[in-house]
């Protein structure tokens, strides 16, 4: 058992926290101020072959493994998880689902651009009344004269309504069968596709310079060769496509957890109390401590899942692992750094109070810590 970084990943480490420390730290509080989407960040991540990281290189990826993948979310989320949920959900999520079951046409024409950080791709899974529930959906596509025509309603999705938004892939229902089953398949809706709008973006607690809206289809009309895989297996696919993702959201809550350690730490020197530097005293040495304890634990489970996943061995257990553990550390971390800044933690002008509010959706993105446990239960034989 090898914990050594290799000297690729190595690189790729310090590639993306040099960048995140030149181009993302200076404008991040600017970004979240204006809930402003960071385009000349997404295309400065693209030209630096971020945006397709782990994608085959003949389709404009860097052919990168994902641990380095997990690593260069960790190192944007350490700096800002806006910036970092958009790569992620741009390269898991929309890029993702191309990647494991487009054609090569499909492939050549959607992920290529995706991969070069021209075009963010989307994910359409929830659905107002469909979160935890996923295979609720009540979104349809109707096939008729070589046209899947879909009505219904996402909600939650990222990167859709960005001026650089490619498609989105949806699920929708597209036959009912007599005992009761339905058909559920995935579609590509490309942006702009008439009678496919979306929602002004929705006004979230955290995450502020990150695309989320509600999507609406109203016999949105897209071509039968549009369907991603073969017919019926939409559902499978998102949820194949969703423990890749877990990885991905841990490791946001890995670097979240990790800036807040060092935001703290750096306070915690700094701030002196009854004449000497609050980092003296025990109570905030055990949070400090606690702190770091649980971000290497949550590292570790993180990179297990990713070499799982490259090794082609079961990892769906272990990346919600992983996403459960370390999505509630971040919480706890950031909750605990606002605590070490005292009053000044809940002040915006410092950079935890933003930490704390990013924290939270890390525990109900891409499956509750709840669904996560019932995965894991299941996995006991429960």
């Amino acid at each position: 058992m090898n914990f050594d970084l290799t000297d690729e990943q190595l690189a790729i480490k310090k590639m993306v926290r040099d960048f995140a420390e030149r181009e993302i730290a200076p404008v991040v509080e600017e970004l979240d101020e204006s809930e402003t989407f960071p385009y000349e960040i997404v295309r400065k991540m693209g030209e630096l072959g971020l945006m397709g990281l782990p994608f085959p290189e003949r389709y404009g990826g860097g052919g990168a493994d994902s641990v380095s993948y997990a690593i260069a979310i960790e190192e944007l989320a350490r700096v800002d998880s806006s910036v970092a949920i958009t790569a992620a959900a741009n390269i898991s999520l929309g890029g993702g689902l191309i990647n494991a079951f487009g054609t090569e046409q499909q492939k050549q024409h959607w992920l290529r651009p995706l991969a070069e950080g021209k075009w963010l791709g989307a994910f359409g899974l929830t659905e107002p009344g469909a979160g935890s529930d996923a295979s609720n959906t009540s979104t349809t596509a109707e096939l008729k004269d070589d046209e899947w025509i879909i009505n219904g309603s996402k909600m939650f999705i990222t990167n859709s309504g960005t001026e650089i938004s490619g498609y989105v892939i949806i699920t929708a229902v597209t036959e009912h069968h007599p005992n009761g089953k339905r058909e559920i398949s995935s579609i590509i809706v490309p942006h702009g596709t008439p009678g496919y709008t979306q929602s002004e973006p929705l006004k979230k607690t955290g995450w502020h310079a990150s695309d989320t809206r509600q999507l609406f289809f109203d016999n949105c009309r897209v071509p039968r060769d549009n369907l991603l895989g073969p017919r019926g297996e939409g559902f499978r696919q998102f949820m194949k496509i969703l423990d890749a993702g877990r990885i991905g959201v841990a490791s946001i809550g890995v670097g979240l957890a990790q800036g807040t350690l060092e935001q703290s730490l750096r306070y915690a020197k700094e701030r002196v109390q009854f004449g000497q530097p609050i980092s003296s005293f025990q109570a905030m040495q055990f949070k400090l401590a606690d702190m770091a304890v649980n971000v290497e634990l949550a590292r570790l489970i993180t990179y297990k899942a990713a070499v799982l996943k490259d090794e082609g061995k079961e990892f769906s257990t272990t990346a919600g692992m992983a996403k459960l553990f370390a999505s509630e550390i971040a919480v706890k971390c950031a909750e605990d750094g606002v605590q070490i800044h005292g009053g000044y933690g809940y002040m915006r002008e410092y950079p935890i109070s933003r930490f704390y509010r990013d924290a939270k959706i890390l525990t109900i993105g891409e499956g509750t810590s709840e669904i996560q446990r019932i995965i894991i239960a299941r996995k006991l034989g429960c």
